[in-house]
């Protein structure tokens, strides 16, 4: 088929948490919005299924709270630490300043098609699913728009604004010739799942061994397990082959021994290479990057759904009414930058100390480990628990919505 041209206010690459949202914050106020996303669907397993008290306050916020808690989720309140032999409380959710005490842990795709079904009740709102974002247009050393595969043709879209959301491998940042710096990460992650008994304990939690450490976290009739190891040891781990794996796992789960043998290859085990950048600058004349595609988060705290979400809102909050009246600056984007830089550069910041001084020296003991004495400190006040509680939850400088919902119901 020919070759299709399209025209819009803002044009969204990528239609993970940030994009999705961005495109129904815009549309919900009167921008017309298209969003792109490569995939058929949103459903991939082992995304970041983690929605934080920060993102539920937006839903409530929005008026969606009730009814977006009606989807099937599990709740996370506290947060346990298995150091060696010695268990440590380390989080507590249940005093947080939000009316959500707690962490949603629900499928990623639920969560898209959740916010793309409320997108898709404003008229201004298109998405585009199986088209991928492929190129830019420019003219006069400014973005005017970008060129998509779509399922059956190429595709130039005009846009007043390009909004670059589609992830660590950004192709957007990458044409736009936009450079990051890497802070490194040493460590990968395997995650896979195996059955949960009622006689399993109940909480989430994570256990430290010497050279060894996994994240188990509760999804009712099953277990989300995040098994870490040092960064591109994925070949040594298929080397020594799956019952090797399993013996691994037993080890730091033994009460999971009746249901090891649920991984049956290596295809039950998905690899998540971890890596922590930045973007120097997010953005350019008529494009910005935000969510993954400007900084890519650690998993550590599962906090990376979360703070593109919060991107999202602030992208939302400044550019709702410039883009609307076709007034949109470079100032628009450098300011949402500075805002959100700060956020990032925290968290980020939390994450490396965590990194360096917990995960790496863990993975290269050999010795059983005790905890350091901030953990047991922490463990013994439950008012720090607090604390972590916070950072994690809620974090830095939290979004609200300011944005104005344009066809409300008088």
């Amino acid at each position: 088929m020919p070759n299709a041209t399209i025209a819009t206010t803002c044009c969204i690459a990528g239609g993970g948490p940030a994009g999705v949202m961005l495109g129904f914050l815009l549309a919900r106020a009167g921008v017309k919005v298209a969003v792109l996303e490569k995939h058929a669907d949103f459903f991939r397993d082992f995304r970041g299924d983690t929605i934080h008290p920060s993102t539920l306050e937006l839903m409530f916020e929005l008026g969606l709270l009730d009814q977006f808690l009606q989807l099937p989720h599990n709740k996370v309140d506290h947060m346990t630490a298995l150091i060696g032999a010695e268990r440590i409380n380390a989080v507590d959710l249940t005093h947080l300043p939000t009316r959500c005490k707690y962490i949603a842990l629900m499928p990623q795709w639920d969560f898209l098609n959740f916010i793309a079904a409320q997108g898709k009740r404003y008229p201004t709102f298109d998405l585009h699913m199986s088209t991928e974002a492929t190129g830019l247009i420019e003219e006069g050393g400014r973005v005017v728009g970008l060129v998509a595969k779509g399922p059956d043709r190429e595709v130039s879209i005009r846009a007043d604004l390009v909004v670059g959301c589609d992830g660590r491998h950004s192709t957007v940042r990458e044409k736009a010739g936009l450079k990051s710096d890497d802070y490194g990460a040493p460590m990968d992650v395997l995650w896979f799942r195996l059955g949960r008994k009622d006689s399993d304990e109940s909480g989430t939690f994570g256990h430290f061994e010497a050279g060894a450490m996994m994240i188990m976290l509760n999804r009712g009739d099953y277990w989300q397990c995040a098994y870490v190891i040092p960064k591109g040891g994925i070949d040594q781990v298929k080397a020594e082959g799956l019952d090797a794996f399993r013996k691994r796992v037993l080890f730091m789960s033994p009460f999971l021994g009746d249901r090891v043998d649920e991984l049956k290859s290596f295809d039950d085990i998905k690899l998540l290479t971890v890596a922590v950048d930045r973007l120097r600058q997010w953005w350019r004349p008529g494009l910005i990057c935000i969510g993954d595609a400007a900084h890519a988060m650690s998993p550590i705290g599962g906090v990376g759904v979360n703070m593109a979400i919060q991107d999202a809102v602030a992208a939302a909050n400044r550019l709702a009414a410039p883009l609307k009246a076709g007034t949109a600056s470079d100032d628009d984007l450098r300011a949402i930058e500075a805002r959100r830089t700060f956020p990032m550069r925290f968290t980020q910041g939390l994450q490396l100390i965590m990194q360096n001084r917990i995960i790496s020296p863990t993975l290269a003991s050999t010795q059983r480990p005790k905890p350091p004495l901030l953990f047991r400190l922490v463990g013994a006040v439950p008012l720090l628990q607090r604390i972590p509680g916070r950072l994690l939850a809620v974090g830095v400088r939290p979004e609200h919505i300011h944005t104005p919902d344009m066809f409300a119901k008088a």
